[in-house]
């Protein structure tokens, strides 16, 4: 499928989608709606408080600290689940030992290490860069694990025979054997560490975009809620549209994926 045509597919699928919420949201015969704009408000007004917002000054002050902290997050947590991913792949007593733990450590409800973030490193930003530290860590790790491992034993055989070292091997078989399988997890980190982030100042904070909907849902602002909710969706595709081209640029070696059509 042509990219205008997948595009298109796309954006129709989105107008859809606020079509449906704008009649299941509008008065019909017998004068109320099927749903309640006061609970679930309607598109139209999402999308013009969403516009008020972005084309005012307050909301950016409130996006720049939930994407400094986002973007925190992201790098800190993938460069540790990259760094250690690698390590563990590759020393196999040092991933037996510590397996257990490292298994221990992502099974912790996040919900319930943000308070104690909070009372570790306060309520500015690094409780909450912690907090979204935890979420993407351990998805880079387990992926980069995992690609290291199924490198190829014939490949592996072949570069040693041809006189490859430890470095050599690192950056000509390892490393783009783990490629796919890392951005595959970044990919998804990226949400995890706005996930992360919001949630801290949801929890406690007094600037961010999840202070912003706290705010909101604390006057019963419904649309409010949906209006920051979108805004955060916005710069999520945006930043994975950066890893994506970030990705196309590092694996332009690999062969196009089929697609049936």
């Amino acid at each position: 499928m042509k990219r205008t045509g997948l595009l298109a597919i796309q954006v129709g699928v989105g107008v859809a989608f606020l079509l449906v919420w704008h009649l299941l949201t509008m008065k019909t015969g017998s004068g109320k709606p099927l749903f309640d704009p006061f609970f679930f408000s309607t598109p139209g007004d999402v999308l013009v408080r969403t516009w008020q917002d972005l084309t005012g000054t307050e909301i950016w002050g409130h996006i720049g600290i939930t994407l400094l902290e986002t973007v925190l997050a992201f790098l800190f947590g993938a460069a540790g689940g990259i760094l250690t991913g690698f390590a563990f792949a590759r020393r196999e007593i040092l991933a037996a030992v510590f397996e257990p733990y490292i298994k221990a450590a992502n099974s912790l409800p996040r919900v319930v290490l943000a308070p104690i973030f909070a009372l570790w490193f306060g309520l500015g930003i690094w409780s909450k860069v912690a907090l979204g530290f935890t979420l993407v860590f351990f998805i880079v790790f387990f992926n980069v694990y995992q690609g290291v491992r199924e490198v190829s034993p014939v490949v592996l055989a072949n570069a040693r025979m041809l006189g490859m070292n430890d470095r050599q091997l690192l950056r000509h078989v390892y490393w783009p054997a783990a490629l796919t399988w890392m951005f595959s997890s970044l990919h998804t980190s990226v949400g995890f560490a706005l996930v992360g982030s919001v949630v801290g100042e949801y929890l406690g904070s007094a600037a961010g975009l999840g202070y912003k909907i706290h705010e909101a849902e604390s006057v019963f602002d419904t649309t409010g809620v949906f209006s920051g909710m979108l805004i955060l969706s916005i710069f999520v595709i945006i930043i994975d549209l950066i890893v994506t081209a970030i990705e196309r640029r590092l694996l332009v070696w690999r062969p196009p994926v089929a697609v049936a059509t």
